[in-house]
């Protein structure tokens, strides 16, 4: 039995969605340990697509999906979620899926707040999806936040929304020329979530406990990806949650000995949504083509994702921070039919080899790649299922990125649906 996490390792995006319902097959549980509706995981399987924002990738396996106490939720957002799998005949009761007690509410004002001071900001905007997620992290860390244990109790929900929103709107109104709201729509409104909610709601720490003590197999979801950590990402160019593997434990209400394998999701290129240096982008014929045919828009914002090279330093910072026990590379074959492909294996800065990806954003941002090239491959990709059937020239590509990172490549996706994929390695068996 093996409980494993799985992460982004590069700026998100990468395809954690399929792998993780890959995974699910061989899987009791799946937890979503951190973030919210920023996130976008989408899942194509028999051709037909399926995106899931806040709920685990695992529930088109009919799997236990989890929603841990490390990740903030909009109700709305997870109640239309929810309808919409229904209607597509996946199962979404109080057994299939289970909201942690602890996990915090996004409100109305969070998302107000986040719209507003982007409005404010002007050029100098962050990029944020709008979704609130900052604003509700922002409470939680200054204990004014509200929890789905909050929400089960009317008479706390609504003396916490009537404090609270005293000082939202002050500041909505004082300070960002924006509109107020009205405490007792919201309090009415989230009451309703609350009713169909309710069954849901659970102390997901001890469920999991006793899901591993009963040797079921766990999986831990991540969001984003580890370079947009709140600590360890491009901040302030990040997300609001850590989105490094040791948040699994935190995030769910588990010890870190109970996991065993950490699995980090890499797209055999780069790509970045939103602001901040990426010193591997490309901005030629090759960057638009890697984005027209990889369908580079955001899953959640619909945003174009800038395209770049492979970028060995940003995959080793993610190897280190994780502690890395093998990789799934996805999207390989939306570089068949280039006559050369290149890895970014170090950065040239006053000219200096960096080897290491910097913390400084002004450094990053005078970084220029130092590129290998090697032979790229006319064949199509998509239809292959084994490794050894593999051509040479992908194999050489494969191979030189296990040799950089010093990680093992266990799983390889050609394509997006969900057979469409090489397992070397199922880190569940």
């Amino acid at each position: 039995m093996a409980n494993i996490v799985i992460v982004g390792t590069q700026w998100g995006d990468e395809g954690k969605g399929k792998i993780v319902d890959l995974l699910a097959e061989t899987a009791d549980m799946v937890v979503r340990f951190q973030g919210g509706n920023n996130a976008g995981h989408t899942m194509v399987v028999g051709g037909e697509q399926f995106i899931c924002h806040l709920i685990p990738s695992g529930i088109l396996q009919q799997k236990t999906c989890v929603i841990g106490n490390g990740v903030v939720v909009d109700p709305a957002v997870l109640l239309a979620e929810m309808d919409a799998l229904d209607s597509r005949g996946i199962d979404v009761g109080s057994h299939r899926l289970l909201i942690c007690e602890k996990a915090h509410l996004i409100m109305p004002y969070h998302r107000s707040v986040d719209h507003a001071r982007e409005k404010f900001k002007g050029d100098k905007k962050i990029g944020t999806t709008g979704r609130g997620i900052g604003p509700a992290y922002e409470d939680k860390a200054t204990r004014r936040g509200i929890r789905f244990l909050d929400l089960l109790d009317p008479e706390v929900f609504s003396e916490k929304v009537n404090t609270i929103l005293d000082e939202k709107n002050f500041y909505l109104k004082n300070y960002l020329s924006a509109e107020t709201l009205d405490p007792k729509q919201i309090i009415v409104q989230y009451q309703d979530y609350a009713r169909r909610l309710a069954p849901h709601i659970t102390n997901i720490s001890v469920v999991i406990d006793t899901a591993i003590k009963n040797n079921q197999q766990v999986m831990f979801e991540g969001a984003q990806g580890t370079h947009l950590d709140i600590d360890h990402g491009t901040y302030p160019f990040v997300t609001s949650s850590n989105t490094v593997a040791g948040n699994a434990c935190s995030g769910a209400g588990i010890g870190p000995k109970q996991i065993n394998d950490v699995i980090g999701i890499v797209k055999a290129y780069t790509t970045r949504v939103g602001q901040g240096p990426f010193p591997s982008e490309l901005f030629d014929d090759i960057g638009d083509r890697i984005q027209e045919k990889g369908a580079e828009f955001g899953a959640t914002t619909g945003r174009r994702r800038r395209c770049g090279w492979l970028d060995i330093v940003l995959l080793r910072n993610a190897v280190r921070l994780n502690g890395l026990t093998g990789l799934a590379i996805t999207k390989l074959d939306v570089l068949d039919g280039l006559e050369s492909v290149k890895i970014c294996t170090g950065y040239d800065y006053n000219g200096k080899q960096m080897l290491d990806f910097p913390a400084s954003l002004k450094v990053l941002g005078d970084c220029q790649p130092i590129y290998e090239t090697l032979p790229g491959w006319s064949e199509n990709l998509s239809g292959i299922r084994r490794f050894e059937d593999l051509p040479e020239n992908v194999e050489s590509y494969l191979n030189r990125i296990e040799t950089l990172i010093q990680t093992p490549i266990d799983i390889i996706s050609v394509g997006p649906d969900r057979d469409q994929t090489i397992v070397i390695r199922n880190p569940f068996k």
